[in-house]
C-alpha cells in the first residue's frame, strides 16, 4: 500500500494551482493524444521499430531520426511510438482484473457481513502484510516472464484496494433509506447488491482506478527493466530505458524519450483522476 499512497501523492503534487476543471480537460487532452498515437502507429510511425541499421547507430537526434536512435541503429522515435501501445494496454488489463475482481468481493463481504467479511478481510490482510512490489515480483518469479505473468500478479496483489473501498462504501449505502425501501418491497439480495448497492459504490472506485493506472503503468515499465516483463527486441518504454542505461552518459537520448513518455502518460492519467475526482466529488 505504501507504493500506491505514494504513487496518489504525486498524481496530486503537480496540480498545485491548477484548477479542476482544466485538470479534466487536460487529462482527457494528453490520453486522447497517447490513444490516438498508438492507434495509428503503424501508418505514421516513420520506421520499423526492430529493424536495424548499423550506418546510425548511437546517432543522436536528427531531422531523419528526431528522437536519435540506439546502439541497434533502430529508430527511437519510432521505438517509443509503438512502446505506447503496449504500455497503454498494460495499463487498461492492469487494472480491469483487480478492478472487476476487487469490486465484486468488497461488495459481497460489505453486503453479506458475518463469516463472509470476516474471511475476505483476514484474507486482504495477509496480503497486505507484504510490501506491493515485492509480492508482485515474486508471483512472476514464479509463473515465469511475460506479460500475461504480469497481469496475473497485479490481480492477485491489486484487487485488496477496490475490495477494502467498495467494501466501506457498501457498509454505509446498506443503511441507507433507498436500500431499506428495496427490502421492504421485497427484492431479492442479489438485486439490491447489484442494481442498487453496487452502481452507487462504484464512484470512488472507478476514480481510483484512474489513480491506479499511474501504479500500474510504474508497476509495468519497473517490471520490463528487470526483464520479468516485455522480452526485447519488442518496443516497451521499461525495456528501451533499461537497454539504453549502459550509454547514459554517451547517448542520453535512448533513456530519456521513453522515461519522459512514462511521466507524460502517468500525468496524464493523474490529471485525469483528480479532475474526475473533483467533478464526482471524490478524491483519488
Amino acid at each position: 500500500m505504501t507504493e500506491k499512497i505514494a504513487t496518489q501523492r504525486f498524481g496530486r503534487f503537480h496540480l498545485r494551482g491548477l484548477p479542476r476543471q482544466q485538470a479534466l480537460r487536460l487529462g482527457i487532452l494528453m490520453l486522447s493524444a497517447w490513444l490516438l498515437i498508438a492507434l495509428f502507429t503503424p501508418w505514421i510511425a516513420p520506421f520499423d521499430p526492430i529493424a536495424q541499421d548499423a550506418a546510425v547507430t548511437l546517432s543522436p537526434p536528427t531531422f531523419a531520426h528526431p528522437f536519435g536512435t540506439d546502439n541497434f541503429g533502430r529508430d527511437i522515435l519510432s521505438r517509443v511510438m509503438w512502446g505506447a501501445r503496449i504500455d497503454l494496454q498494460i495499463c487498461i488489463i492492469g487494472v480491469i482484473f483487480p478492478f472487476t475482481f476487487g469490486t465484486l468481493i468488497g461488495a459481497f463481504s460489505g453486503y453479506l457481513g458475518g463469516a463472509v467479511d470476516t474471511f475476505f478481510m483476514r484474507v486482504i490482510d495477509v496480503v497486505l502484510a507484504f510490501p506491493f512490489l515485492v509480492l508482485m515480483l515474486s508471483i512472476i518469479a514464479i509463473l515465469g516472464p511475460g506479460l500475461s505473468s504480469f497481469y496475473i500478479a497485479m490481480a492477485m496483489v491489486g484487487w485488496v484496494s477496490y475490495a477494502r473501498l467498495v467494501r466501506s462504501q457498501v457498509l454505509t449505502l446498506k443503511h441507507r433509506d433507498f436500500i431499506l425501501a428495496a427490502r421492504s418491497l421485497g427484492y431479492r439480495h442479489p438485486r439490491i447488491l447489484l442494481l442498487h448497492l453496487l452502481p452507487n459504490a462504484l464512484t470512488s472506485s472507478l476514480v481510483f482506478s484512474m489513480s491506479d493506472c499511474v501504479l500500474v503503468l510504474l508497476s509495468g515499465a519497473s517490471v520490463s527493466y528487470l526483464g520479468l516483463g516485455v522480452q526485447p527486441p519488442l518496443a516497451e518504454w521499461g525495456v528501451m530505458v533499461a537497454e539504453g542505461q549502459s550509454f547514459i552518459t554517451t547517448a542520453w537520448w535512448i533513456t530519456t524519450f521513453p522515461g519522459l513518455a512514462i511521466v507524460v502518460l502517468a500525468m496524464s492519467f493523474s490529471l485525469l483522476a483528480d479532475g474526475l475526482g473533483d467533478k464526482l466529488g471524490e478524491r483519488p
